[in-house]
C-alpha cells in the first residue's frame, strides 16, 4: 500500500490541473483570440475541402501545420468543433503535461518525493501555464510536444541506438511544425549530440547527419509548401525595431512577473536576465564535467537556454509581439528545474543538523513561491470569473449589440461584395464570414490595390483600432463611406464592443478621381 501511496500525487495534482483549467474556462469557454481563430478555420477547412485554407482564403502559413491538423483530428473523430472542444482539451493536456513532469523529476539523481510535490504545486498554480491553457493556442500542445522530447532524448543517451535516434529526431521534427520555435529543439538535441564524446568520432558524425537529416524533414516540407502556395517561408515578416538590450530587459520582466515581484523591479530585468543566462551556462559545464550530458536535469537546462536565447534573438531581428508570458510560456518548466533540481543534491551532501535546516529552508521558499502564484492566479480568476477570459468569448463580446447583430442579422451584406475589417477574425469568429483585413500601412501596394476596389462593405470595430493597419480617418479622406448600420450601446468604461458598418460603391462616387483613387494616406 505504501508502495502506491508514494504516487498518489500522480493522481492528485492532474485532477488540481483540469480543475484549475476548469475554472478559468467555466463561464464563457476557452479564450479565442485571433491566432485561435487562424488554427480552427484551418482545421475546419481540412475537414470540409482537405486543405489548410483559413478564413481569410489563404493557406496557412504564419503558423505551421501540426496544431490544426490536431484540431482537425479532434474534430473528425468526435465531431465537436474546437471552439467547444477547447476547454476539455486543455484540461487533458495540462493533466498530461503535469504527469510528464512528475516522471522526469522522478528520474533525477538524486530525486525527492518532497521535491516532486512541490513542483507539481507550483506548476498547477503557476499564473504563466495557467494562462495558456485557459487560451485555445498551439502553445499548450508544444509543451507537451517539449516534454516528450525530453524523454526520447533522454532515451536515446541511454541506449544509444538507430531507433533511439530516430525517434529522437522524430520528435524534435514535429515540435518544429507545432510551433516554428520548436527549431530551438533541434537545436537542443544538435548541440547535445556535439558535445557527446563517448561515441567514437565515425558514430557521432553518422548519428548527428541522421539527427539533422530527419529533425529538421518536417520543418522543410512546411516551408516548401508555404512558398509554393503562398511564395512565402512563414508568412509576412517585418524587420524588428526592437533592439536586442530592450529585448534582454522585455526578458527580464517576464521572469520578474513569474517571480511575483512588482513593477519597480523592472528596473533591474536586465541583470536579473544576464544572471539566468549565466546560471544556466554555469549549470551545462558542471553537468559536462560530471558527465550528466544526457540526464533529465542537463536536457532541461540545455533548452531553456537555447529557447530563451533565440526568442530574444530572434525578437531582435523579426518583428513580433512584445516578449511575453506567451511567448515564454514553453521554458516555463525548464527554466523550473533547471533553477531548482541541483538543490537536492547540495541538501543530500551536507551532515544532519545543516541538511534539515537547509531543506526547511528551501521548502519554505517554495511554499512562498506557490502562495504568491495563487495569489496572482487568484487575482486574474476573480475578474475573469466574472466576464470569462479575455478575448471572442468574454462579456465585451457575449453583452455587445454589435456582436449580435452581426452573429444574426446578415441580410445587409449582398452576395458577392467583399467585405472588410480591422478585425477579420472576430467578424469571422461572430458570423462566419470570410472576411478580408484591411491593408497595413506599411504596404503600399497592397493599399493602393484596395483602393481600386470598386464596391465593398467595411465592418469596423471601435476598440479594436490597429495602428498596424489604415484606419478608418485614413479611408474616408480618400473615399465617401456610407455609413449602414451604427452601435454605440456602451461606454468605454463597460468594456462593450461597439462599432458600424459603411459600404462603398464607386457608382455612387461619380465624382471621386482616379488620382485620388491611389491616394496612400
Amino acid at each position: 500500500m505504501a508502495r502506491y501511496l508514494k504516487y498518489l500525487d500522480f493522481v492528485i495534482f492532474p485532477i488540481l490541473a483540469i480543475y484549475a483549467v476548469h475554472l478559468f474556462t467555466w463561464y464563457g469557454g476557452v479564450g479565442i483570440s485571433p491566432d485561435s481563430i487562424m488554427y480552427t478555420s484551418a482545421a475546419r477547412s481540412l475537414q470540409s475541402s482537405g486543405s489548410l485554407i483559413t478564413f481569410n482564403n489563404t493557406p496557412i502559413t504564419d503558423f505551421p501545420v501540426f496544431y490544426p491538423i490536431f484540431l482537425w483530428s479532434v474534430l473528425a473523430t468526435t465531431g465537436v468543433d474546437p471552439f467547444a472542444a477547447g476547454p476539455v482539451l486543455n484540461e487533458l493536456i495540462f493533466a498530461a503535461v503535469v504527469v510528464l513532469t512528475g516522471l522526469i523529476t522522478v528520474r533525477f539523481r538524486p530525486t525527492s518525493h518532497v521535491y516532486r510535490w512541490l513542483i507539481l504545486a507550483t506548476m498547477v498554480l503557476s499564473p504563466a501555464l495557467l494562462e495558456v491553457y485557459s487560451y485555445l493556442w498551439s502553445e499548450t500542445l508544444f509543451i507537451l510536444v517539449i516534454l516528450i522530447f525530453f524523454f526520447a532524448c533522454h532515451q536515446y543517451f541511454q541506449r544509444r541506438t538507430i531507433s533511439a535516434l530516430l525517434i529522437f529526431a522524430l520528435v524534435a521534427a514535429l515540435s518544429s511544425i507545432t510551433r516554428y520555435a520548436g527549431v530551438t529543439l533541434i537545436g537542443t538535441g544538435g548541440l547535445l549530440l556535439l558535445l557527446d564524446l563517448k561515441p567514437p568520432l565515425k558514430r557521432r558524425i553518422q548519428d548527428l547527419f541522421i539527427y539533422g537529416f530527419v529533425s529538421i524533414s518536417f520543418l522543410v516540407l512546411n516551408l516548401a509548401r508555404n512558398i509554393m502556395d503562398t511564395g512565402r517561408l512563414t508568412g509576412p515578416r517585418e524587420t524588428s525595431f526592437t533592439p536586442f538590450a530592450k529585448n534582454v530587459y522585455y526578458f527580464g520582466t517576464v521572469i520578474c512577473d513569474w517571480l511575483g515581484l512588482t513593477d519597480k523591479s523592472y528596473s533591474y530585468a536586465p541583470v536579473i536576465t544576464y544572471l539566468i543566462f549565466a546560471g544556466l551556462i554555469a549549470l551545462l559545464i558542471i553537468n559536462f564535467r560530471k558527465k550528466k550530458l544526457g540526464s533529465f536535469e542537463n536536457i532541461a537546462v540545455m533548452f531553456a537556454f537555447v529557447y530563451g536565447a533565440f526568442i530574444i534573438i530572434s525578437s531582435t531581428f523579426s518583428r513580433y509581439e512584445r516578449i511575453n508570458t506567451r511567448l515564454l510560456s514553453p521554458m516555463y518548466i525548464a527554466l523550473l528545474l533547471s533553477c531548482t533540481y541541483w538543490v537536492i543534491s547540495i541538501i543530500k551532501s551536507l551532515q544532519q543538523k545543516t541538511k534539515y535546516a537547509l531543506t526547511g529552508l528551501a521548502c519554505l521558499l517554495m511554499i512562498g513561491f506557490c502562495y504568491q502564484e495563487y495569489l496572482t492566479a487568484h487575482e486574474r480568476y476573480e475578474g475573469e470569473g466574472e466576464y470569462g477570459v479575455p478575448g471572442f468569448t468574454d462579456d465585451s463580446w457575449n453583452k455587445s449589440p454589435f456582436a449580435e447583430y452581426l452573429k444574426k442579422d446578415k441580410s445587409l451584406f449582398k452576395p458577392g461584395v467583399p467585405i472588410y475589417s480591422d478585425a477579420n477574425e472576430a467578424l469571422y469568429f461572430l458570423s462566419g464570414d470570410k472576411v478580408k483585413l484591411l491593408p497595413h500601412r506599411y504596404f503600399r501596394n497592397t493599399i493602393q490595390a484596395f483602393y481600386k476596389v470598386p464596391h465593398y462593405y467595411l465592418v469596423w470595430f471601435d476598440s479594436m483600432d490597429n495602428p498596424e493597419l489604415i484606419s478608418l480617418k485614413d479611408i474616408i479622406k480618400v473615399e465617401n463611406l456610407k455609413l449602414l448600420k451604427k452601435f454605440d450601446t456602451g461606454t468605454t468604461e463597460d468594456g462593450i464592443i461597439n462599432g458600424a458598418i459603411y459600404e462603398y460603391d464607386s457608382l455612387d462616387n461619380p465624382t471621386l478621381k482616379e488620382s485620388d483613387n491611389k491616394q496612400n494616406p
